[in-house]
């Protein structure tokens, strides 16, 4: 018994052992391109665990106002729970000062809410989109414990390590030559999410099934839903 206790690694017979791991990844992927006058966010439609499908149709974008949207996967139980309180602070910003919170606002305000579960984090991989004060489109990517990015374009999730790469080379114009890196318009960036996404679906298991896209401009929020491959 002396010797077990020295060497934790060695399980004594008839000792159990208990785990515990709260967290469950249900997989998902995520996508955000921001641009003069628009601002465009994609999530697939996908929530599984391992090798089980618990639906193909599951949206995982969430209207926090009217130009801004919260797209958020991993695990779903956090993702509610994020978003139940994200959205009852920003009611009670309204409540309170009579205005709806911008963007930048409700940014850093996301980033406050998760740095402050820090020690037991949500496990959730969040973008956020939406329009500036200048009505110009945003893009702010998280960490698991709140550290805030603004970005022009981001990818997250399951699939974000191959959704990124095409990002930076088709939007940032990353390794590229002798080409214009002019700001693409809002057809291009459509076209790319789709393609990211239907690229993605070949080489993920955990993404899939469809996607929800959402449009933001000044004329306010556009929905979109496009089929992906169901195995």
């Amino acid at each position: 018994m002396m010797q077990s206790e020295r060497f934790p690694e060695y399980q004594v017979p008839g000792r159990q052992v208990h785990d515990f791991n709260p967290y469950e990844s249900n997989g998902g992927s995520v996508i955000a391109i921001g641009g003069p006058g628009f601002a465009v966010i994609a999530a697939d439609t996908r929530l599984s665990t391992g090798y089980s499908i618990h639906t193909r149709s599951q949206k995982k974008l969430f209207k926090l106002t009217e130009n801004t949207v919260l797209a958020s996967t991993g695990c779903w139980c956090d993702v509610l729970a994020l978003y139940s309180l994200i959205k009852a602070r920003i009611q009670m910003y309204r409540d309170q000062h009579e205005k709806v919170m911008s963007t930048n606002a409700i940014a850093q305000l996301m980033s406050n809410l998760m740095y402050n579960r820090r020690f037991f984090p949500y496990y959730v991989s969040n973008v956020i989109a939406g329009l500036d004060e200048e009505g110009n489109g945003v893009v702010y990517s998280y960490d698991p414990i709140g550290h805030c990015e603004k970005k022009t374009y981001n990818a997250g999730g399951s699939s974000g390590a191959l959704l990124q790469p095409v990002l930076d080379n088709q939007v940032g114009y990353k390794n590229q030559q002798n080409v214009s890196k002019d700001p693409i318009d809002m057809e291009r960036a459509k076209s790319i999410i789709k393609d990211t996404f239907i690229s993605a679906a070949e080489r993920d298991i955990y993404t899939g099934d469809g996607i929800l896209l959402h449009v933001i401009t000044e004329k306010g929020i556009e929905a979109e839903e496009v089929p992906l491959r169901k195995d």
